[in-house]
C-alpha cells in the first residue's frame, strides 16, 4: 500500500529540485532527443522525461524500491504569437516551485506577478487526477496552456 503522505512530500521535493529549480545542469539529453531529470531520496526515485521545446510533452514516474508506483503525463505550449517564450517558461518554473503538498501535480491554484497570472485547476486525488494550467496577461491574453493527468500504477497484483 502506498503511503500517500510520504509520496506527496517526496513529489514536492523532487519537483522543486528538478525542472522548477531552473538548474539546467541536472538535465540529461538523451539519444532520442528527449531530456531527463532524476531525483532520488531514500527508497524513492523520481524520473521526469520530456520532449520539446515548443510544444512539449512528457511524463513523470515515481519508483519506490525500484517499482513504479505513480505516473503523470503532460502536454503544453506557448501561444504561437509569443516570441519570448523563455520569459513565459521562467514564470512557469516559479509557479511550479510553489507546488502544493496536498495536490503535488503542478503549481498553486493561482500566482500573480507583475502582468502575469498563472492558474491551475485539477480534479481527483493523488491516485487518479487530471488538470489544466495556463498563464495569461492581466488583460486576458493567453500566453501558455497545458494539460496533465495521472495517478498510481501497478497496484493490483
Amino acid at each position: 500500500m502506498i503511503n500517500k503522505k510520504k509520496l506527496c512530500q517526496f513529489l514536492v521535493k523532487a519537483k522543486r529540485a528538478t525542472y522548477a529549480s531552473g538548474n539546467s545542469s541536472i538535465e540529461t539529453k538523451e539519444k532520442d532527443k528527449s531530456t531527463t531529470l532524476v531525483f532520488e531520496e531514500g527508497e524513492y526515485k523520481y524520473h521526469d522525461n520530456y520532449f520539446g521545446g515548443e510544444p512539449y510533452g512528457g511524463r513523470e514516474i515515481v519508483f519506490y524500491k525500484n517499482d513504479p508506483i505513480y505516473i503523470m503525463t503532460y502536454y503544453g505550449s506557448v501561444n504561437e504569437k509569443i516570441s519570448d517564450f523563455d520569459a513565459v517558461y521562467k514564470f512557469l518554473q516559479k509557479a511550479l516551485s510553489l507546488i502544493s503538498k496536498d495536490y503535488p501535480f503542478r503549481g498553486p491554484k493561482e500566482l500573480k506577478e507583475d502582468d502575469l497570472i498563472y492558474r491551475n485547476s485539477n480534479t481527483g486525488e493523488l491516485d487518479d487526477f487530471e488538470g489544466t494550467e495556463s498563464i495569461r496577461t492581466s488583460n486576458g491574453q493567453l500566453l501558455y496552456k497545458a494539460k496533465y493527468f495521472g495517478g498510481f500504477v501497478d497496484q493490483r497484483r
